[in-house]
């Protein structure tokens, strides 16, 4: 007779796998990085530091929020005290808000770079350099400004029956505050998360618009003989597409559960477990891997090494 698995096992196994996937994935191109920036520093470039923010701010994202949750499905209880509920929520909050921020300037940044040299924003690609280093700091000091009222409303979980309104994290709750606070921090929220979301889409479909007519303009230049493999503009495109693409649904998602979640008069275990603010952060260092020029960097440079070849890194 064939053993039942329990569905918190079959959950918790799901969970474990979405962690490590998600980790390996953003780590491994973290540390390729931080290889060149190390061994090959004159192959640094500037979208290179704000890839690796990116990462980096992926991997505490995915540890803050999918850690409890899968402890949580395993059976462990009290976990998390009051400190730890608010560390934990507030570094969350922060991780994802920083994400956010640096996709939108990863975005921008791709599309000031492949803009034409006659184009309105051409001024940008000498002064975008500059204003990069201090702009990722300031993602990071925004987004703790902003969560920083998490600390005051989030508390232990007394109890894993919980109803009535009110975010339900797998060992924490919200606390009841004022109206005032309450609409002033939800603001901030949505015109922080509005701003860069639609920075991201808008930067990323005009970047896409440029690229496509490139391909157009290339299609008449070049002749019929020239190889039918997709250009790296076409691959760029692609990868855009679907990067944007996947944070736009999976983010939307997000907040679509979290406000049904939050309204909901009884609590769906099940429901709070879905760590979707997590999928984004997986998937997307493998989007990246797809047409990432230093993991070929990074392959050729141990090619070498293994084989004795004589080749050496294309700038």
């Amino acid at each position: 007779m064939m053993m039942m698995i329990p569905s918190d096992t079959v959950f918790g196994v799901f969970l474990v796998s979405q962690l490590c996937i998600g980790v390996l994935g953003n780590s491994l191109l973290f540390v390729l990085y931080a290889f060149i920036f190390l061994v090959k520093p004159h192959l640094k470039k500037y979208i290179d530091s704000i890839v690796t923010q990116l990462l980096f701010a992926n991997i505490l994202t995915i540890l803050f929020t999918m850690v409890p949750d899968i402890l949580s499905t395993l059976g462990v209880r009290q976990f998390l005290d009051d400190v730890g509920c608010q560390t934990v929520l507030f570094s969350y909050r922060v991780t994802r808000g920083v994400s956010i921020c640096t996709t939108s300037l990863l975005s921008a940044f791709q599309a000031i770079t492949i803009s034409p040299s006659n184009s309105k924003w051409a001024w940008l690609k000498f002064k975008f350099p500059t204003c990069m280093y201090p702009l990722l700091l300031i993602f990071w000091v925004i987004n703790m400004l902003i969560y920083i009222h998490t600390i005051e409303t989030v508390t232990a979980r007394s109890s894993f029956t919980l109803v009535g309104r009110g975010y339900v994290h797998a060992y924490c709750q919200t606390r009841q505050f004022g109206n005032r606070n309450k609409g002033t921090f939800i603001s901030a929220i949505l015109i922080h998360d509005l701003v860069f979301v639609l920075l991201m889409i808008c930067t990323s479909l005009y970047m896409v618009s440029l690229l496509y007519r490139h391909r157009r303009r290339a299609h008449y230049v070049h002749s019929t003989c020239i190889s039918s493999q997709s250009s790296p503009e076409h691959k760029a495109t692609r990868t855009i597409l679907l990067l944007v693409g996947c944070f736009v649904f999976l983010y939307f998602s997000y907040n679509c559960l979290t406000l049904y979640s939050f309204y909901a008069s009884h609590k769906i275990p099940r429901l709070e477990g879905l760590t979707l603010s997590c999928c984004y952060p997986t998937i997307c260092p493998f989007l990246l891997i797809k047409s990432n020029r230093i993991v070929s960097k990074f392959t050729s440079f141990f090619s070498m090494k293994l084989t004795g070849s004589p080749r050496t890194f294309d700038v």
